[in-house]
């Protein structure tokens, strides 16, 4: 029989890599981050895309392993700002900026907007490549309300401004487990479990 899939996360971030691993409990897979993945040449996320970023960068540190390698590129996007955050999620707020610096503004650029104009939605895509070559694909996303104030202590990012209206709750309120049965990338990284099942 053959052993585990093992595949590598284009990331240096033991958070990343503890959360892909809960996910993947379970399931026949190993995921382990390079292990000098700070001394390779870096992926710069220029583009306007998630996927374009995901695959971009997943092809990029391919080139450095002979394991699969798995990337993915995720935000919040808010149709009534033209998309914004989208994928300058992390750097929305500038160079250096906090969650705290992010989530502020963001909450500037919605105020005094109607409940419909914060609807907003998580995306993530995840790209698998191996030697250069793009294997798969996978996104999906998770709808939402923007709350007026943060709640919640939990997760990071923009979690404790987004409302997820079946639970009542905001991502930051609800544990790490149930978020991620309900999280853009719980989902995609549950698409490509199947994949690598079938």
């Amino acid at each position: 029989m053959p052993g585990p899939a093992r595949l590598v996360v284009a990331s240096s971030n033991p958070g990343k890599l503890r959360e892909y691993q809960a996910l993947a409990a379970g399931h026949p897979i190993v995921l382990q981050l390079f292990p000098d993945f700070d001394s390779l040449p870096q992926f710069e996320e220029i583009y306007l895309t998630f996927a374009e970023n995901a695959a971009g960068k997943a092809l990029h540190y391919s080139r450095h392993t002979s394991l699969p390698v798995i990337a993915d590129d995720s935000g919040l996007v808010v149709p009534a700002l033209g998309g914004a955050p989208g994928p300058k999620s992390a750097r929305y707020a500038g160079a250096g900026a906090s969650d705290a610096d992010r989530v502020k503004k963001l909450l500037e650029e919605l105020r005094g907007q109607s409940r419909d104009a914060r609807s907003a939605r998580f995306v993530c895509v995840q790209a698998l490549a191996q030697a250069g070559k793009i294997i798969a694909v996978f996104s999906d996303f998770v709808e939402g309300v923007l709350l007026d104030a943060p709640r919640g202590t939990g997760g990071f990012g923009y979690d404790p401004l987004f409302l997820y209206e079946p639970l009542g709750k905001t991502f930051a309120e609800i544990p790490r487990e149930q978020k991620n049965q309900f999280s853009h990338r719980g989902k995609s990284f549950r698409k490509l479990l199947a994949f690598l099942a079938s």
